[in-house]
């Protein structure tokens, strides 16, 4: 996205006003205290301490940086060497064919990505962002001090663009507190330590310019901590760091056309960081509550026609049957404002309160129904696997080969991020340069019917890829529409 318009900044404009209004506040400090022209006029003191020449930011940044650390992670890739097809020739092959011997064949090279981390506890537990570490065969860690070590992937989580390590060595180690939910506030001074560039540990310095923005589109829980602190390439899973020295935040994108830091960067925010740091150990996916309903923005239009005196807020629209929020007594249209007494104003918001809330026990829903405001307990539970996922991959020669289907349940849609779909059955996998790759499936498609016929489970589909057959027509689902895929065989 381009801006084209220049807009002056905000903290220009205020800042005459507030010089003046600091002018005139002092000014009258002044004459309340009687003070005369000639004391106003006395020689300036040599300033006897360093806390009467400049305010510091060092306290903090001595107490946080020896739990930023440098990421790096390494990988393998092959790639297949093309050959002219020259070297065939036998006039070549004779007096070139030394020279041709090994050309065709597989080179390996090591690929490697440079970010940031930060040590959540002295057992060297380290949180980072999962674009970081993608794909990674190799990860090591580099400490402030320069000490380096090997650290292991405990767990990936896409979704939320979070990954945590662990340092392989016994420790202790410094480590870098979590602030409070919900304790920073727009215009908190905040500080970014990281590695932008690869040219070392670095510490930059702004405020926070807003929170909850919803519209970044990084991650699937979209609740970000917009921050004017110098954020650039390399500062990618560092820490955003309060006055305190607390962590507030995983620093993770920056809004750029160039590429640097155009003083707009977005963390995400250490709750969710907490939230994706608990689940490690327990699995190798982040289990999340599951709510069974869906819902939508309510916008202006929404508003007025519930009678509302602004829009806030998201609307129920489909409630799943057995689910906890059908448990709860949650119904269509009831309108959900806030979650354990946080505010919610989009699906966005929404989603991620409920997500960061802890698994067991319960959450408090505010809901508006019909002009009463009600409090509904949610239970706390992961999305039940109602039918058993049944893997099973596609081979063959008809256009689901090179596939990986599973039988849907709530477990398998949420994990494939998918919505109001819990019946059928969904690729999950799509071999690169394979049968299906070429026909146009992708991840995430569900198949509703072959030839006419319905297919209802993993088994279904297979004994149907087995067939011979001249003509194939699909039924796919994606994105809540169906669409028909006509072939020939």
């Amino acid at each position: 996205m381009e801006v084209t318009r220049r807009v002056e900044p905000l903290w220009r404009r205020k800042g005459a006003v507030f010089a003046l209004i600091a002018g005139c506040v002092f000014g009258a400090l002044g004459s309340a205290g009687g003070l005369t022209e000639a004391k106003a006029q006395e020689p300036r003191q040599i300033p006897s301490s360093a806390a009467e020449v400049q305010l510091s930011f060092a306290p903090v940044v001595k107490s946080v940086s020896p739990a930023v650390v440098n990421v790096y992670a390494n990988r393998k890739v092959v790639r297949q060497r093309r050959v002219s097809p020259l070297f065939n020739d036998p006039f070549f092959k004779r007096f070139f064919g030394e020279l041709g011997q090994g050309m065709g064949q597989p080179q390996e090279r090591v690929e490697s990505s440079l970010g940031s981390g930060v040590i959540i506890s002295e057992d060297g537990t380290v949180i980072t962002n999962y674009h970081v570490i993608e794909n990674a065969d190799e990860v090591r860690v580099a400490l402030a001090d320069r000490r380096e070590f090997d650290a292991e992937i405990v767990l990936k989580d896409e979704r939320t663009d979070l990954a945590v390590l662990k340092i392989v060595n016994d420790g202790p180690f410094e480590s870098v507190p979590f602030a409070p939910a919900d304790s920073l506030e727009v215009g908190d001074i905040v500080l970014a330590l990281g590695n932008p560039f690869g040219v070392g540990q670095t510490v930059t310095q702004g405020i926070v310019s807003a929170l909850a923005r919803t519209q970044v589109g990084v991650t699937d829980y979209q609740f970000f901590i917009q921050t004017d602190a110098a954020i650039n390439p390399g500062n990618s899973g560092g820490a955003l760091v309060d006055m305190q020295g607390r962590l507030v935040g995983i620093n993770s994108a920056i809004y750029s056309r160039s590429g640097g830091s155009n003083g707009i960067g977005f963390a995400i925010p250490a709750q969710m960081a907490q939230f994706v740091a608990s689940a490690a150990g327990h699995g190798d996916r982040v289990k999340r509550p599951w709510l069974g309903a869906s819902v939508q923005l309510v916008n202006a239009e929404i508003a007025e026609a519930l009678s509302l005196d602004r829009p806030k807020g998201v609307l129920v629209t489909k409630v799943y049957p057995g689910s906890p929020a059908d448990r709860s007594g949650l119904e269509v249209s009831d309108l959900v404002v806030a979650v354990d007494g946080k505010e919610v104003t989009d699906p966005n918001s929404f989603g991620y309160r409920f997500a960061t809330r802890p698994m067991g026990g319960t959450t408090d829903f505010t809901i508006v129904r019909g002009s009463k405001e009600r409090h509904l307990e949610i239970s706390m539970e992961a999305a039940p696997e109602t039918t058993a996922r049944d893997m099973r991959v596609i081979k063959g020669y008809s256009p689901f080969a090179g596939t990986t289907v599973m039988n849907l349940s709530p477990a398998v849609s949420e994990e494939l991020r998918l919505t109001e779909t819990f019946e059928g059955v969904v690729i999950s996998k799509v071999e690169r340069g394979s049968t299906a790759a070429r026909v146009g499936l992708k991840v995430g498609d569900i198949i509703r019917a072959v030839n006419e016929v319905g297919v209802e489970s993993t088994r279904d589909l297979e004994n149907i890829s087995n067939r011979s057959q001249r003509l194939w027509a699909l039924d796919i689902e994606r994105g809540g529409k169906i669409n028909r895929i006509v072939l020939r065989g």
